[in-house]
């Protein structure tokens, strides 16, 4: 497919820019004043130097139930994209949405439904090199892990994902997940570890043991229980 992008210096959200958009479109901006991750964290980031992106993909004619499965085929590109700008790179997707390198943040999603169509927000932390304090210890950024001289222009990194995007999506309209399935198990940074699973912010009693991975209909397998939404922490020995 053919992405059409829509630039802006600055914007509150490129997610909400999209929801002014058609399929196809994509709306990034070197600084947002109201950037979002899920469950209405805050996505914080300097101007100019990463990559905000929000591409708006048809979904008309899916049943909602592949539709939910979505969120997955984008950190699956990111992580494939993010691979090949930097090839010393191992990126791995924590279920259902950050891409991580050496166990640390590199990247975020955020899709919404909007009528026939979804949202796709990706952040990618490209030339960052100093975070906030609160997140300085689990953030990184393609500046920090790849050599002097090699890392990739923001641009650079939004074609690599647009690209993986645009290649993933056919094979996910027919068959869902599963055609996907095995790339993602061998990335997934989860499978076989003990975690806890919060199902809300507050949840008092997250679903915990041995992380079976995802499955075909997207939800991450705990201890033989099928987790559909929630934040994934591993279990400290």
């Amino acid at each position: 497919m053919k992405w059409r992008i829509i630039h802006e210096s600055v914007t509150a959200s490129t997610n909400a820019d999209a929801h002014h958009g058609m399929p196809g479109d994509v709306f990034t901006a070197d600084f947002q004043t109201a950037g979002r991750g899920r469950l209405d964290h805050v996505w914080k980031s300097c101007a100019g130097k990463n990559l905000m992106m929000s591409a708006v993909v048809d979904v008309s004619g899916l049943e909602p139930d592949r539709v939910a499965t979505f969120p997955l085929v984008v950190g699956l590109s990111v992580c494939e994209a993010l691979e090949s700008v930097g090839r010393s790179l191992h990126p791995q997707l924590k279920w259902p949405n950050d891409v991580l390198v050496g166990g640390r943040k590199l990247a975020g999603i955020l899709c919404e439904r909007f009528g026939d169509s979804v949202i796709a927000g990706v952040g990618v932390n490209v030339g960052e090199r100093e975070f906030p304090s609160d997140i300085a210890d689990r953030a990184t950024s393609l500046s920090l892990l790849l050599p002097v001289g090699t890392v990739p222009a923001v641009d650079e990194v939004r074609d690599a994902v647009l690209e993986r995007l645009a290649a993933n999506l056919p094979a996910w309209r027919e068959r869902g997940l599963a055609a996907h399935l095995p790339r993602l198990a061998a990335r997934d940074c989860l499978a076989g570890r003990e975690i806890a699973v919060l199902r809300t912010d507050v949840d008092d009693a997250p679903a915990r043991g041995i992380c079976g991975g995802i499955a075909e209909d997207g939800s991450l397998l705990v201890a033989g229980e099928r987790i559909y939404a929630g934040e994934a922490h591993v279990c400290q020995p």
